[in-house]
């Protein structure tokens, strides 16, 4: 009979909150390929299995997320051990922690407990994999910033100003010899597999611990952790696994990773830039996902130039990256109604200096892409790609943000979290400006939120029903100023600046 192998477990977790049992087994051969670890977690309300991974020097985990406040026991089989059993205390959760991040009302997010999420996400691809002064630079960014969500790669990337070296890889093995590259010759390795020497079923756990850390750090922060799971941007070989190769470490990822309630899957950014992969691979991938996360978080696909079909079965939410040199936000409704699920602009040029166009429009064009989006129903992603002497861009390291968009952009925020109910829809008003009104019919005629982009009325009229009452607000999204313009009922005139990127605010405060 196998012998049973100690366990180690915290007696109570939070709600939500990602819970480890610890055990230890066979180090020798392969454990990544040779052993098995899987467990039942039940309490009066549900029954969950999960996947256990191997996290090296002969130590196993098992992670586990629960979703009521009760006494949970647990079952633990192992290719190595007899069954393993224990119970542990669910708490309520504290302050901050409202669960996962899930579709609401077709069009929108919210959190497990009903609070509304309205995603103000940026972009950092590799600051993960940067050195230990930089990462904690990022973070206390992140904290003294609206973003609430954050992308970024499990891999390392090559692409311009970040031809470096990441501080681990992955899989065991060794990379080519990097001290090849210059920056006029790099665009020949990517995707290269020569000098490259891994073994792509030992997965190196010092990596993946060190991006626990910072999914961990992000959770504290209360940001979502948007995870992408393959890119083109590689020097290393590991955008042209073989499929069995990919389906390893997808499993081995939602292992991992889904017990955290802060993280969504990115299948890839530019997924049709993966010349290695065609359709049938990234429905595999997603069909490994979905199969192996019992939580069901929140999963899409990012672009290049080809739209990925959003309106698959598995895919939660548009990911998007514009298409149109110029256009993002104005496409939002038609996006909308071609797919009914959120749509997400992850990527709408970054604010910045550098030669390619995607990163060097100007923050006031940054804010109007957001104020654009959020107006058509929808939600923007932010980028930065300042170049500066160090060669630290906020786009791929993270460090410090330099641009005039993000402090705007909690102004932003604050606005999107007065709308009553959850999430706006666009509202045809007029043909000559964008007025979102509350996606809740049941808020109909109580909220009206325009706006006027690089347009510069002096005033604009409007005619609302004459029984009610309606607190008007003039806002400057640039200058974040809220002006109270009065309250008015039926007809009535608001006076504006005669500059571009003000915005209306009416609220009904009574009705008959």
């Amino acid at each position: 009979m196998p012998a049973v192998s100690p366990i180690t477990y915290p007696a109570r977790t939070e709600r939500w909150s990602m819970t480890e049992i610890r055990l230890e087994g066979p180090a020798y051969g392969n454990p990544f390929l040779e052993q098995s670890v899987s467990a039942v977690f039940r309490c009066k309300q549900q029954q969950v299995e999960v996947s256990g991974f191997y996290d090296g020097d002969g130590i196993y985990l098992v992670r586990f997320m629960p979703a009521f406040q009760e006494t949970y026991s647990f079952t633990i089989t192992t290719s190595f051990s007899a069954p393993l059993e224990g119970a542990f205390l669910v708490t309520p959760p504290a302050e901050g922690n409202h669960g996962m991040v899930r579709v609401a009302h077709t069009w929108h997010l919210a959190y497990e407990d009903g609070t509304p999420y309205y995603s103000v996400g940026t972009t950092c691809y590799v600051w993960p994999w940067q050195d230990d002064a930089t990462i904690a630079q990022t973070l206390d960014t992140l904290a003294h910033s609206a973003f609430n969500k954050i992308r970024f790669c499990v891999f390392p990337k090559h692409y311009d100003y970040n031809l470096r070296e990441p501080r681990s890889y992955p899989y065991e093995g060794t990379p080519m010899d990097s001290s090849v590259l210059t920056s006029e010759n790099f665009h020949r390795y990517t995707g290269k597999t020569e000098g490259n020497q891994w073994d792509f079923t030992r997965f190196q756990p010092a990596h993946f611990r060190h991006l626990d850390h910072c999914v961990e750090a992000l959770l504290r922060l209360g940001m979502e952790a948007d995870l992408i799971l393959f890119h083109p941007y590689d020097r290393w070989g590991f955008s042209s696994m073989r499929r069995e190769e990919d389906l390893l470490y997808v499993r081995y990822m939602t292992a991992r990773y889904a017990a955290y309630r802060n993280v969504w899957w990115s299948l890839a950014n530019e997924y049709d830039l993966l010349p290695a992969k065609n359709l049938a691979d990234w429905e595999a991938i997603a069909d490994a996902i979905c199969q192996s996360d019992p939580y069901r978080h929140l999963r899409s696909i990012h672009n290049c130039v080809h739209f990925y079909d959003y309106s698959r079965p598995w895919v939660t939410h548009c990911s998007i990256q514009r298409q149109d040199l110029y256009k993002s936000g104005e496409l939002v409704e038609t996006w909308r109604e071609n797919y009914r699920k959120p749509v997400v602009l992850d990527e709408i040029c970054y604010e910045g200096d550098i030669q390619h166009g995607w990163g060097n429009i100007s923050g006031q064009e940054l804010l109007r892409r957001f104020w654009e989006a959020t107006v058509r129903g929808g939600y923007a992603g932010h980028g930065e790609t300042f170049l500066h002497h160090d060669g630290v861009l906020w786009w791929s390291h993270g460090g410090r943000l330099y641009g005039e968009c993000p402090p705007r952009l909690r102004f932003l925020h604050t606005i999107l979290e007065q709308t009553p109910g959850i999430g706006l829809r666009p509202y045809h008003a007029s043909w000559d400006e964008v007025c979102a009104v509350p996606e809740d019919l049941t808020c109909q005629g109580a909220y009206f939120l325009y706006y006027y982009g690089f347009m510069r009325p002096s005033f604009r009229d409007f005619a609302l029903d004459e029984s009610s009452r309606y607190e008007v607000h003039v806002l400057d999204t640039w200058e974040m100023t809220d002006t109270c313009a009065g309250i008015y009922s039926g007809k009535f005139r608001v006076k504006l600046p005669a500059k571009p990127y003000m915005a209306i605010q009416i609220k009904r405060i009574s009705a008959p």
